[in-house]
This record gives C-alpha cells, sequence and structure tokens, in this order.
C-alpha cells in the first residue's frame, strides 16, 4: 500500500510540475551590470497538442541588447528605436518553430544591463493553435514577465543567489528522500 502512495504522489508531483513550473526565464537570473554577456530566453512550451510559432519579446530600457545567436527553425525580426550610436534593440520577434509541441523555444543573445535593478522582459508566447501566453505580469504573478537583475558586482549577490539555490535544491532532494526511505522502510517491516 505504501508503494502505491509513493508512487500516486510522484506521479501527481510531475504532473502539476509543468504548469506550475512554466513561464518565460532569462539566464543568467543575475548579471553584472554595465558589462556585455551572453543571455538565454527560454519560453517553456505548454500546450501538449500546438507548437510555439511566434515569440515575441519586449525590452526595457536599460537592458541593452546587441546581438542575436542563430535559433535552427526560427526568424527573427528585431525592432529598433534611436539612430547611430543611440540607436539601441526595443523588442524582437521570432517565428518558426520547434520540431516538436514538447520542445521549449531558446533564444540566445548578447547585451548590457545598464543599472542596479531588476529588468523585466515582457513575452508574449503564440502557438500554432492561435493562443496566446502573455509573460508580461510581476514576479510573483502566475504569469511573471521573464527577469533579470542587474548588481555592481556579482562577488556577493551572484553567488549568494546560486548557493541559496543550491542549498535548497538539496534540502528539497534530501527530504524527499528521506519520506521515500521512511515509506519503503516501512513496507519492508511489515512484510
Amino acid at each position: 500500500m505504501n508503494r502505491f502512495a509513493v508512487a500516486a504522489t510522484a506521479a501527481l508531483a510531475l504532473a502539476l510540475a509543468p504548469k506550475a513550473w512554466a513561464h518565460a526565464s532569462i539566464s543568467p537570473p543575475v548579471a553584472q551590470t554595465k558589462t556585455l554577456q551572453q543571455f538565454t530566453l527560454d519560453v517553456q512550451a505548454e500546450q501538449e497538442d500546438a507548437r510555439t510559432t511566434s515569440v515575441d519579446a519586449r525590452f526595457p530600457d536599460g537592458f541593452d541588447v546587441e546581438t542575436f545567436a542563430a535559433s535552427p527553425g526560427w526568424a527573427r525580426q528585431p525592432v529598433t528605436a534611436g539612430k547611430g550610436e543611440e540607436q539601441h534593440v526595443v523588442r524582437v520577434v521570432w517565428t518558426g518553430g520547434e520540431d516538436s509541441p514538447r520542445d521549449d523555444p531558446l533564444f540566445r543573445f548578447t547585451g548590457t544591463l545598464q543599472s542596479a535593478e531588476t529588468f523585466g522582459v515582457e513575452v508574449r508566447q503564440t502557438y500554432s493553435d492561435g493562443s496566446v501566453e502573455n509573460w508580461d505580469g510581476p514576479k510573483d504573478d502566475e504569469a511573471p514577465a521573464a527577469y533579470v537583475k542587474g548588481v555592481t558586482s556579482l562577488g556577493a549577490s551572484g553567488s549568494s543567489v546560486v548557493t541559496w539555490i543550491a542549498l535548497t535544491l538539496g534540502a528539497l532532494g534530501l527530504l524527499t528522500g528521506a519520506i521515500a526511505l521512511a515509506l519503503v522502510g516501512g513496507t519492508r517491516e511489515l512484510a
């Protein structure tokens, strides 16, 4: 009976996880200001029977995008503002698609964060069935924008964020393992 409970709990967690974790995100989530670096926009696929066909990303003032890496299967149309040295990308629309509805579109680009603040990139995801998902809300929203935090030095902030994430994931792994061992151990004692 306990093994069935463990299997049912695991199946339920896996079934709920995609929706709970679905969002658009930018990595790294913390970046040093005034430094040109590579970013990755990950737009998670949520539809089982429809592929993502368009991703429209809008960059806020102070998030200066310079170049884009090729994304196989996708065409890119950047929209710029300003002229000459002042010209900068304010938006980019990728159209195309992945091979499978379960493949997450990934887009790489270089850019610079101009100040030590949090930048939210608004993302509009369109599917082949015509449905649209807008990732443009605050961080605690069900459909948050893709956020990246600019810091003046990665020495303290970047490493502490990574450390806390690692410690949290490690603790969750230990807790899950302890629960599984307790449930499996209880079954062996009864047998």
